[in-house]
């Protein structure tokens, strides 16, 4: 996917992306550095934490009809190297908090492990 292309949806993000990225923008959200529509081999991931080495895709409606291309998008951006999380873009509307909440477990289990690796 192009620079180009991504830069134009960073412009034109959905309400839910907007709602998220004013809650991790400028490292608001555990000190993580998140950016927003990340070209990666031939998709553009919605935000991406490259310190945790993580994914976080909205969904909105249009995603219910097409699990296919979501399972296979996913797929590929894990051989990437990535842990790939998806939220409803109906969830950051009704509980924000669930979702900050998940993703805070999320990421302090993967740093647990990595402890425990080293």
């Amino acid at each position: 996917m192009s620079v180009k292309f991504a830069r134009k949806l960073r412009k034109n993000q959905s309400r839910a992306e907007d709602i998220f990225w004013r809650e991790v923008r400028n490292r608001l959200f555990l000190n993580l550095k998140f950016r927003r529509q990340v070209p990666i081999g031939k998709y553009i991931a919605d935000f991406v934490c490259e310190q945790e080495k993580l994914i976080i895709e909205l969904d909105g409606d249009q995603h219910a009809e097409n699990e296919a291309y979501d399972e296979e998008r996913t797929r590929v951006l894990e051989n990437y190297g990535y842990r790939v999380v998806r939220f409803w873009n109906g969830d950051l509307y009704e509980d924000i908090d669930s979702v900050f909440e998940e993703l805070t477990h999320l990421v302090g289990d993967v740093r647990a492990e990595r402890k425990c690796d080293e």
